[in-house]
């Protein structure tokens, strides 16, 4: 085997974003308003290019939202770029761009449960079927057996968009 592999090169990761555009304006199709939370870095770069897309292809306004998370300390509180009144009783989508272990994701999930919303959903790119917690995504580009040493990196570069496997 290579050293990496590409695992979405920049048409099939388009595709893959499309498809989860799609799948979040079919589940909020009588939204005005749809939160999308991205965990920084990459899940908030995905969220951007997410919130484009939506507003794209639907008449929904999406409001977009940083999640910083210590990804060394999980536990640790969590921050928004938005206060919790922007985001209460409305439909959140909660983004990153690889569910490995689901540890990011479950506090992220943790961290929202606090705020009573209309709907709750997650979106990844690339989900590894790895997880040591019970998430899931709800919204995934792609499912990926792995071995546990392998590591999925997801490269956002203008124009040259991909998933790769080191």
């Amino acid at each position: 085997m290579t050293p990496t592999t590409v695992i979405l090169d920049k048409t099939q990761l388009a595709h893959k974003l499309r498809r989860i555009s799609y799948q979040i304006y079919e589940a909020n199709i009588n939204e005005e308003e749809i939160v999308i939370a991205g965990i920084k870095e990459n899940g908030y770069t995905f969220a951007k290019k997410l919130k484009r897309m939506v507003e794209k292809i639907s008449p929904i306004k999406v409001t977009l939202c940083a999640v910083t998370i210590n990804k060394k300390d999980p536990a640790s509180p969590i921050k928004t770029s938005i206060p919790a009144t922007k985001y209460q009783g409305k439909s959140l989508v909660l983004v990153d761009d690889v569910l490995h272990s689901g540890t990011t994701l479950i506090y992220g999930v943790r961290h929202f449960l606090d705020v009573p919303l209309k709907q709750f959903k997650t979106a990844v790119l690339v989900d590894r079927n790895h997880k040591k917690y019970p998430i899931k995504a709800d919204y995934k580009g792609i499912s990926l057996s792995t071995s546990i040493n392998e590591n999925v990196v997801v490269i956002f570069e203008t124009g040259n968009d991909r998933a790769i496997l080191e």
